[in-house]
């Protein structure tokens, strides 16, 4: 009698209890923001205020919990990824958050960053500077999607150059992402 058959399941079922085990651990990890609800538009205080736009700029009030088992810092993106570029629109990029922050306040991204907790770092967005910018799509096109998320970290810095790109800053916080949690929300003009 061949002991294959039991074998592959209890490889089966043990990788599926694997993998229910760590689903169940990242779904623990969320990000929210008091004024802003999945799937809901942002408003006129997170619109930029240029390029056509006048809105207040101002970044959301943002709260994350149950980041993973040695999480040593974490990251902030704010990402469009239907701005008519090819490549999407970085509109906020911070990272080196301490692993003991649990979110940032509104107007926290300031380009000098002074209202970050200490040792956060802001990278260079799409508008060419550090600090939150928010949304600003062309005029007629659909609404665009915005999304916000927060990375877990296996490292307590990531290091890059004061004025790296979104790019490279997203190299290195994907090469040391221990999970990540999101939100959309969405903006258009007419």
């Amino acid at each position: 009698m061949s002991t294959r058959p039991h074998t592959a399941r209890l490889v089966v079922a043990s990788t599926l209890a694997a993998t229910a085990l760590a689903a169940s651990a990242a779904g623990g990890f969320k990000l929210s923001s008091p004024g802003i609800q999945p799937g809901s538009t942002l408003t006129e205080a997170q619109v930029f205020n240029g390029f056509g736009c006048s809105g207040k700029n101002i970044s959301p009030a943002l709260n994350w919990s149950g980041a993973p088992a040695g999480t040593k810092s974490f990251a902030l993106t704010v990402y469009d990824p239907d701005a008519p570029t090819g490549s999407g629109w970085w509109h906020w990029v911070t990272y080196n958050v301490p692993a003991t922050v649990t979110g940032f306040a509104e107007g926290a991204g300031t380009a000098d960053g002074k209202a970050l907790p200490a040792g956060t770092a802001q990278g260079r967005t799409d508008f060419g500077g550090p600090g939150f910018g928010g949304a600003c799509p062309p005029p007629g096109d659909k609404p665009h999607r915005y999304i916000f998320t927060v990375y877990a970290l296996k490292t307590d810095k990531i290091d890059v150059p004061a004025d790296a790109s979104a790019a490279l800053v997203g190299f290195m916080i994907h090469a040391n992402q221990l999970g990540k949690a999101s939100f959309t929300a969405k903006y258009g003009r007419k």
